[in-house]
Protein backbone atom coordinates (compact mmCIF):
# COMPACT_ATOMS: atom_id res chain seq x y z
CA UNK A 1 0.00 0.00 0.00
CA UNK A 2 1.09 3.63 -0.34
CA UNK A 3 2.69 5.67 2.41
CA UNK A 4 -0.64 7.10 3.51
CA UNK A 5 -1.73 3.84 5.11
CA UNK A 6 -2.23 4.38 8.83
CA UNK A 7 -0.53 2.16 11.38
CA UNK A 8 -3.70 2.09 13.50
CA UNK A 9 -4.59 -1.15 11.71
CA UNK A 10 -2.50 -3.16 14.15
CA UNK A 11 -4.13 -1.65 17.25
CA UNK A 12 -7.72 -2.67 16.52
CA UNK A 13 -9.42 -6.03 16.61
CA UNK A 14 -10.76 -6.27 13.05
CA UNK A 15 -14.51 -5.98 12.75
CA UNK A 16 -16.56 -6.77 9.65
CA UNK A 17 -18.32 -3.86 7.99
CA UNK A 18 -20.70 -4.17 5.05
CA UNK A 19 -20.81 -1.18 2.70
CA UNK A 20 -23.94 -1.03 0.56
CA UNK A 21 -23.61 -0.26 -3.14
CA UNK A 22 -26.58 1.07 -5.11
CA UNK A 23 -26.61 2.20 -8.74
CA UNK A 24 -25.37 5.77 -8.29
CA UNK A 25 -23.38 5.27 -5.08
CA UNK A 26 -20.18 7.31 -5.28
CA UNK A 27 -18.76 7.32 -1.76
CA UNK A 28 -18.58 3.55 -1.26
CA UNK A 29 -14.89 3.40 -2.20
CA UNK A 30 -14.10 6.33 0.11
CA UNK A 31 -15.82 4.57 3.01
CA UNK A 32 -14.00 1.32 2.26
CA UNK A 33 -10.62 3.07 2.16
CA UNK A 34 -11.18 4.97 5.41
CA UNK A 35 -12.43 1.91 7.28
CA UNK A 36 -9.81 -0.55 6.03
CA UNK A 37 -6.59 1.26 5.12
CA UNK A 38 -6.91 4.05 7.68
CA UNK A 39 -8.65 2.33 10.59
CA UNK A 40 -7.96 -1.35 10.07
CA UNK A 41 -11.45 -2.80 9.87
CA UNK A 42 -12.45 -5.56 7.49
CA UNK A 43 -14.94 -4.14 5.00
CA UNK A 44 -16.77 -5.62 2.03
CA UNK A 45 -19.14 -4.25 -0.56
CA UNK A 46 -22.77 -5.42 -0.46
CA UNK A 47 -24.62 -5.14 -3.80
CA UNK A 48 -28.13 -3.69 -3.64
CA UNK A 49 -29.72 -6.91 -4.92
CA UNK A 50 -28.34 -8.94 -2.01
CA UNK A 51 -31.17 -10.46 0.03
CA UNK A 52 -29.19 -12.31 2.70
CA UNK A 53 -26.36 -10.48 4.44
CA UNK A 54 -23.09 -12.18 5.37
CA UNK A 55 -22.05 -12.14 9.02
CA UNK A 56 -21.39 -8.47 9.78
CA UNK A 57 -20.71 -6.30 12.80
CA UNK A 58 -22.05 -3.12 11.18
CA UNK A 59 -23.41 -1.68 7.94
CA UNK A 60 -22.53 1.61 6.27
CA UNK A 61 -24.88 3.16 3.73
CA UNK A 62 -22.64 5.60 1.85
CA UNK A 63 -23.32 8.83 0.04
CA UNK A 64 -24.05 9.29 -3.64
CA UNK A 65 -27.07 9.51 -5.88
CA UNK A 66 -28.78 6.14 -5.47
CA UNK A 67 -30.94 5.47 -8.53
CA UNK A 68 -30.15 8.97 -9.77
CA UNK A 69 -32.17 10.53 -6.91
CA UNK A 70 -35.31 10.02 -8.99
CA UNK A 71 -38.65 10.62 -7.22
CA UNK A 72 -36.92 11.64 -3.97
CA UNK A 73 -33.46 11.07 -2.57
CA UNK A 74 -33.40 7.53 -1.16
CA UNK A 75 -37.00 6.79 -2.16
CA UNK A 76 -36.16 4.07 -4.68
CA UNK A 77 -33.15 2.69 -2.82
CA UNK A 78 -35.44 2.09 0.13
CA UNK A 79 -37.14 -0.68 -1.93
CA UNK A 80 -33.93 -2.44 -2.99
CA UNK A 81 -33.82 -6.10 -1.90
CA UNK A 82 -30.90 -5.41 0.43
CA UNK A 83 -32.89 -2.92 2.51
CA UNK A 84 -35.22 -5.59 3.89
CA UNK A 85 -32.12 -7.32 5.23
CA UNK A 86 -30.76 -4.01 6.58
CA UNK A 87 -34.03 -3.36 8.42
CA UNK A 88 -33.86 -6.84 10.00
CA UNK A 89 -30.21 -6.24 10.91
CA UNK A 90 -31.01 -2.90 12.56
CA UNK A 91 -34.06 -4.25 14.37
CA UNK A 92 -31.90 -7.02 15.82
CA UNK A 93 -29.53 -4.41 17.26
CA UNK A 94 -26.94 -4.25 14.47
CA UNK A 95 -25.10 -0.96 14.08
CA UNK A 96 -25.95 1.04 10.95
CA UNK A 97 -24.37 4.30 9.79
CA UNK A 98 -25.97 6.26 6.94
CA UNK A 99 -23.94 9.11 5.44
CA UNK A 100 -25.58 11.82 3.31
CA UNK A 101 -27.60 9.82 0.76
CA UNK A 102 -27.38 6.97 3.28
CA UNK A 103 -29.11 9.20 5.84
CA UNK A 104 -31.82 9.91 3.28
CA UNK A 105 -32.27 6.17 2.65
CA UNK A 106 -32.59 5.50 6.40
CA UNK A 107 -35.33 8.14 6.65
CA UNK A 108 -37.20 6.67 3.70
CA UNK A 109 -36.90 3.18 5.21
CA UNK A 110 -38.38 4.35 8.51
CA UNK A 111 -35.27 3.46 10.47
CA UNK A 112 -34.94 7.09 11.55
CA UNK A 113 -37.65 9.69 12.20
CA UNK A 114 -38.21 12.73 10.02
CA UNK A 115 -37.79 13.57 6.34
CA UNK A 116 -35.28 15.38 4.15
CA UNK A 117 -36.25 18.46 2.11
CA UNK A 118 -34.46 20.49 -0.54
CA UNK A 119 -31.83 22.85 0.80
CA UNK A 120 -33.17 26.21 1.85
CA UNK A 121 -31.38 27.92 -1.04
CA UNK A 122 -32.53 25.26 -3.55
CA UNK A 123 -28.93 24.68 -4.63
CA UNK A 124 -26.32 21.96 -4.23
CA UNK A 125 -23.83 22.74 -1.45
CA UNK A 126 -20.29 21.34 -1.36
CA UNK A 127 -18.00 22.81 1.31
CA UNK A 128 -16.63 22.33 4.79
CA UNK A 129 -18.88 23.17 7.72
CA UNK A 130 -18.65 22.82 11.50
CA UNK A 131 -20.77 20.61 13.71
CA UNK A 132 -21.05 20.44 17.48
CA UNK A 133 -21.23 17.09 19.28
CA UNK A 134 -24.48 17.07 21.26
CA UNK A 135 -24.23 13.63 22.87
CA UNK A 136 -20.98 11.75 23.46
CA UNK A 137 -22.54 8.83 25.34
CA UNK A 138 -23.28 6.79 22.20
CA UNK A 139 -21.62 4.05 20.18
CA UNK A 140 -20.93 6.56 17.40
CA UNK A 141 -19.48 9.37 19.51
CA UNK A 142 -17.82 7.62 22.45
CA UNK A 143 -14.39 8.94 21.48
CA UNK A 144 -15.62 12.54 21.40
CA UNK A 145 -16.71 14.93 24.11
CA UNK A 146 -19.91 16.89 24.39
CA UNK A 147 -19.59 20.34 22.89
CA UNK A 148 -16.62 19.33 20.73
CA UNK A 149 -16.53 21.09 17.35
CA UNK A 150 -15.65 19.11 14.22
CA UNK A 151 -14.92 20.38 10.74
CA UNK A 152 -16.51 18.10 8.16
CA UNK A 153 -17.39 18.35 4.45
CA UNK A 154 -20.94 18.35 3.14
CA UNK A 155 -22.10 17.72 -0.44
CA UNK A 156 -25.86 17.62 -0.92
CA UNK A 157 -28.89 19.28 -2.44
CA UNK A 158 -31.42 17.78 -0.01
CA UNK A 159 -30.07 18.06 3.50
CA UNK A 160 -32.80 20.18 5.05
CA UNK A 161 -33.93 17.94 7.91
CA UNK A 162 -37.57 18.29 8.93
CA UNK A 163 -39.74 16.65 11.58
CA UNK A 164 -42.98 17.63 13.24
CA UNK A 165 -42.95 19.30 16.65
CA UNK A 166 -43.79 16.13 18.56
CA UNK A 167 -40.90 14.28 16.92
CA UNK A 168 -38.51 17.15 17.61
CA UNK A 169 -39.49 17.19 21.27
CA UNK A 170 -38.90 13.45 21.48
CA UNK A 171 -35.54 13.68 19.70
CA UNK A 172 -34.35 16.29 22.18
CA UNK A 173 -35.77 14.50 25.22
CA UNK A 174 -34.16 11.18 24.21
CA UNK A 175 -30.87 12.90 23.21
CA UNK A 176 -31.09 11.46 19.72
CA UNK A 177 -29.65 14.54 18.03
CA UNK A 178 -25.90 13.81 17.88
CA UNK A 179 -24.65 16.69 15.72
CA UNK A 180 -25.76 20.26 15.10
CA UNK A 181 -24.38 22.73 12.57
CA UNK A 182 -22.48 25.50 14.35
CA UNK A 183 -19.80 28.11 13.81
CA UNK A 184 -16.09 27.47 14.44
CA UNK A 185 -16.54 28.43 18.10
CA UNK A 186 -19.35 25.93 18.65
CA UNK A 187 -22.20 28.42 18.68
CA UNK A 188 -25.37 27.22 16.94
CA UNK A 189 -26.62 30.11 14.82
CA UNK A 190 -28.86 30.59 11.78
CA UNK A 191 -25.81 31.66 9.76
CA UNK A 192 -24.01 28.41 10.55
CA UNK A 193 -26.92 26.37 9.18
CA UNK A 194 -26.00 25.54 5.57
CA UNK A 195 -29.29 24.02 4.39
CA UNK A 196 -32.17 25.22 6.60
CA UNK A 197 -32.30 22.05 8.70
CA UNK A 198 -34.62 22.38 11.71
CA UNK A 199 -32.73 23.21 14.90
CA UNK A 200 -29.48 23.04 12.87
CA UNK A 201 -29.71 19.23 12.95
CA UNK A 202 -26.84 17.49 11.13
CA UNK A 203 -27.12 13.97 12.56
CA UNK A 204 -29.86 11.90 14.22
CA UNK A 205 -29.77 8.55 16.01
CA UNK A 206 -32.64 6.12 16.56
CA UNK A 207 -34.07 5.65 20.04
CA UNK A 208 -32.20 2.36 20.52
CA UNK A 209 -28.83 3.97 19.75
CA UNK A 210 -27.70 1.62 16.98
CA UNK A 211 -28.66 3.60 13.85
CA UNK A 212 -27.16 6.98 12.95
CA UNK A 213 -27.86 9.18 9.95
CA UNK A 214 -25.66 12.21 9.28
CA UNK A 215 -25.35 14.59 6.34
CA UNK A 216 -21.60 15.47 6.68
CA UNK A 217 -19.04 13.02 5.27
CA UNK A 218 -16.61 11.70 7.92
CA UNK A 219 -14.95 9.38 5.39
CA UNK A 220 -13.79 12.39 3.34
CA UNK A 221 -11.68 13.78 6.18
CA UNK A 222 -10.22 10.69 7.83
CA UNK A 223 -6.49 11.18 7.29
CA UNK A 224 -4.02 14.01 7.53
CA UNK A 225 -3.13 14.15 3.84
CA UNK A 226 -6.65 15.50 3.24
CA UNK A 227 -5.92 18.38 5.60
CA UNK A 228 -8.33 17.27 8.28
CA UNK A 229 -8.82 14.12 10.35
CA UNK A 230 -11.96 15.07 12.27
CA UNK A 231 -14.06 12.48 10.46
CA UNK A 232 -11.79 9.72 11.70
CA UNK A 233 -12.89 10.49 15.25
CA UNK A 234 -16.45 9.43 14.41
CA UNK A 235 -15.47 6.31 12.48
CA UNK A 236 -12.97 5.29 15.15
CA UNK A 237 -15.60 5.74 17.86
CA UNK A 238 -17.87 3.37 15.96
CA UNK A 239 -15.13 0.77 15.47
CA UNK A 240 -13.94 1.01 19.07
CA UNK A 241 -17.50 0.40 20.23
CA UNK A 242 -17.80 -2.65 17.98
CA UNK A 243 -14.41 -3.95 19.14
CA UNK A 244 -15.52 -3.57 22.75
CA UNK A 245 -18.67 -5.54 22.01
CA UNK A 246 -16.65 -8.34 20.40
CA UNK A 247 -14.26 -8.48 23.36
CA UNK A 248 -17.17 -8.64 25.78
CA UNK A 249 -18.74 -11.51 23.86
CA UNK A 250 -15.43 -13.36 23.68
CA UNK A 251 -14.92 -12.90 27.41
CA UNK A 252 -18.37 -14.28 28.21
CA UNK A 253 -17.82 -17.26 25.90
CA UNK A 254 -14.39 -18.15 27.35
CA UNK A 255 -14.44 -20.78 30.14
CA UNK A 256 -13.54 -19.28 33.47
CA UNK A 257 -14.37 -15.77 32.35
CA UNK A 258 -17.29 -13.53 33.28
Amino acid sequence: MNGRQNTEKSTLTPVRIGILVFPGSNCDQDCHYALTHVLGASAEFIWHKTEILPKLDAIVIPGGFSYGDYLRTGAIARFSPVMAAVVRFAESGGMVLGICNGFQVLLEAGLLPGVMLRNRGLSFICRDIHVRVENSATSFTGGLHEGQVLRLPIAHAEGNYYADQETLLSLNAQRQILFRYCDADGTVTPDSNPNGSLENIAGVMNVHGNVLGMMPHPERCAENILGNEDGKLILRSMLDSLTGMKLSVNSLCTPGKG
